[in-house]
């Protein structure tokens, strides 16, 4: 992989995650280019990581062999058409981690048969603790697939779906997932002082119990029902607090924001695809 040349469109944060990660993993920063409109941006990301900058996305396409879309659902649609003549002459695999663009449509807008992977990182990227799901046209061959995996196994885990409706649910669960866990951490604060504790001990506590109920889990062979039911004495404190979570619908509450959150993902998918064409 070390070999290859990268084109990042795009230097926002997680542009920055995503290349800091492949330096970590010994990829020579001289071999990423990125594009991007902001002078300021560019000069942050020359001086600070030492990569190849350029205003022309043309530019970035040209001078590497992998092109990772790295701009906003809402303009990735023009940027697909400024540079789909050059895909297709270059044969560039596109690797996108542009939420609810599906891979018809990014095909389309580049050309037409090239190869397209589209992936779905969750902001946990950030810090190198991300998920992210990957789904590839039938075109993209198994080397451009280990291609976008060594990109985006540079900031965390990474798993390949079978079919791409999946993604949806995978946005659902793991896209939208940070924030589920940031309200239960700021509802557990709340209740901590509720309870009489004082606002930096509550947070403080939250934040170690949560990191540490996460580092259980993923070092366990065991699932998570369980791992809960291991630290749940009967007759206990915990059966408790689940009892009172469970008699409040908490399963149910948490399958229906999941399956609205599917929803909304299919919705945006459909406005974003089909924004220009009826």
């Amino acid at each position: 992989m070390n070999d290859k040349r990268y084109a990042f469109i795009g230097g926002g944060n997680m542009a920055r995650s995503l290349i800091g990660g492949m330096i970590n993993d010994g990829c020579n920063p001289k071999q990423i280019w990125v594009s991007d409109p902001s002078s300021e941006q560019r000069q942050q990301l020359n001086t600070a990581i030492g990569v190849q900058t350029t205003e022309s996305n043309l530019e970035a396409v040209q001078q590497t062999d992998v092109v990772v879309l790295a701009v906003k659902p809402q303009v990735i649609e023009a940027v697909a058409t400024e540079i789909g003549s050059t895909i297709q002459q270059l044969k560039h695999p596109v690797i996108s981690i542009a939420a609810g663009i599906r891979c018809c449509d990014l095909e389309r807008w580049l050309g037409g048969n090239c190869a397209v992977i589209r992936t779905m990182p969750n902001t946990p990227a950030l810090v190198g603790c991300g998920a992210t799901a990957l789904f590839a046209n039938p075109i993209t061959t198994a080397e451009q697939r280990d291609l976008a995996e060594f990109i985006m196994r540079a900031v965390g885990l990474t798993l390949w779906l079978d079919d791409e409706p999946s993604m949806d649910a995978v946005t659902a669960l793991s896209g939208s997932g940070p924030a589920y866990f940031f309200l239960l951490m700021e509802s557990l604060e709340n209740a901590g002082c509720q309870a009489g504790l004082p606002r930096e001990t509550a947070r403080l506590l939250t934040l170690q119990t949560a990191f540490g109920a996460a580092k259980m889990a993923l070092e366990s062979s065991d699932d998570s029902a369980t791992l809960r039911k291991r630290v749940t004495s009967p007759g206990g404190t915990t059966e408790q607090a689940i009892r009172v979570m469970e008699a409040g619908g908490y399963q149910a509450l948490i399958n229906n924001a999941v399956q609205r959150a599917q929803a909304r993902a299919e919705e945006l998918a459909d406005i974003l695809g089909n924004s220009k064409n009826g």
